[in-house]
């Protein structure tokens, strides 16, 4: 059982919170109840209904327990949310010119987040328990636990028309831990929407992902088809991909509200050089051991190495840079039918000013002889 802290002390116990975490490098804390709304578990209900989860089944296994926090702790009763900012020190869009080279999303050009918030909220969360004598438990975003919606009751920010949580001070650059504890803190008024009439990253999404404001098809999504997505990226949308090989920032950077936001400050989320615009002739050279090299500790491992290699691919493939084909033509024989299939479409796009050349690479690969999925990609 907790100790329960006197009443008047509740207010001094926040202060300290607040003020332990934002010396911590959190850039905002808002408090709640641990419970989410009806509209919250309807919306999960009509995602899944609507089968917008793709290969990301999980969401599917874990919908009861993403009803209330209670399924996962049943004695939860507040929620302390904590945002971290991880905003650009540029506007990312500009990034989407550089075709020769590799476009990774802000988020994952630093070390994983998972590792860097975890940490700092185990070390808040025991002195909290210690000054306190309740119990906690951490989570950051890989347990079933819906963090936004109680971000926004937390007054934190508001989950805005692209889904993602919108702060007023800190734009749309905000990774998101929660601590749940089984003691009760004076509650923050939640967020209202602010977002009014502007529909920037609903235009400005290149595969038109959102069906209706506040509704993501994660299905077409291009964070979704190129880190969550287990085969090949649909051809639709490959064009519209264009150097993107990890994420998409498209939506977050065009929202208003980053005219408040400012540039990270905690040093282990700086990107890394490796992960700022890679050539792509260089990570067309990595086999899978080079992968984990390069990219340890980054978010980016998580896609591993065939996914990673068929986004590059793809990229490659939209570059418009011949010389690349040099680069690509290795892959035609690699072991995995995922990068094979994807090579053969870069080629083709290399080619597509030179059938004869297209013809002759074609002829020298033995199309008859390859799998199902290459010999449709050879077309």
């Amino acid at each position: 059982m907790s100790t329960p802290v006197v009443s008047h002390d509740m207010h001094k116990l926040k202060a300290w919170l607040l003020a332990d975490a934002q010396a911590a490098g959190f850039a905002d804390v808002g408090i709640t109840k641990a419970k989410h709304s009806a509209h919250t578990t309807d919306g999960l209900a009509q995602f899944l209904d609507d089968h917008y989860e793709g290969d990301m089944g999980w969401l599917r296994d874990t919908a009861d327990r993403r009803q209330q926090p209670q399924s996962m702790w049943q004695d939860a009763r507040t929620a302390i949310v904590l945002g971290m900012n991880y905003g650009p020190d540029h506007d990312p869009m500009g990034n989407l010119d550089a075709r020769d080279k590799g476009n990774i999303s802000v988020y994952a050009r630093g070390r994983d987040y998972h590792e860097v918030i975890k940490g700092k909220l185990k070390q808040l969360a025991g002195r909290l328990a210690a000054k306190s004598g309740w119990q906690v438990k951490v989570f950051v975003d890989t347990a079933p636990l819906m963090e936004k919606p109680l971000g926004q009751s937390a007054g934190i920010g508001w989950q805005g028309k692209h889904t993602n949580l919108v702060s007023r001070t800190h734009g749309s650059w905000l990774f998101l831990g929660t601590i749940l504890t089984d003691g009760e803190l004076p509650y923050d008024d939640a967020t209202s929407d602010h977002c009014g009439n502007c529909t920037n990253c609903l235009d400005i999404c290149p595969t038109d992902a959102f069906p209706a404001p506040y509704r993501l098809d994660a299905r077409r999504c291009i964070s979704y088809l190129t880190i969550e997505h287990k085969g090949q990226i649909p051809t639709e949308f490959r064009a519209a991909i264009g150097n993107r090989i990890f994420g998409c920032d498209d939506c977050l950077a065009v929202c208003p509200w980053n005219k408040f936001a400012k540039a990270a400050n905690e040093a282990k989320l700086t990107a890394r050089m490796e992960t700022t615009l890679p050539e792509l002739a260089a990570l067309l050279a990595l086999d899978e051991a080079g992968f984990r090299a390069q990219f340890a500790g980054t978010p980016v491992r998580r896609a591993g190495y065939a996914r990673f290699m068929r986004n590059v691919l793809v990229a490659a493939g939209n570059s418009g840079t011949p010389e690349l084909a040099a680069a690509v033509m290795p892959h035609l024989d690699n072991d995995s039918a995922l990068i094979r299939g994807m090579a053969v479409w870069a080629v083709k796009q290399l080619f597509l000013d030179d059938a004869d050349a297209f013809a002759r690479l074609k002829s020298s690969h033995g199309a008859g002889e390859r799998d199902k999925t290459v010999l449709a990609e050879w077309g």
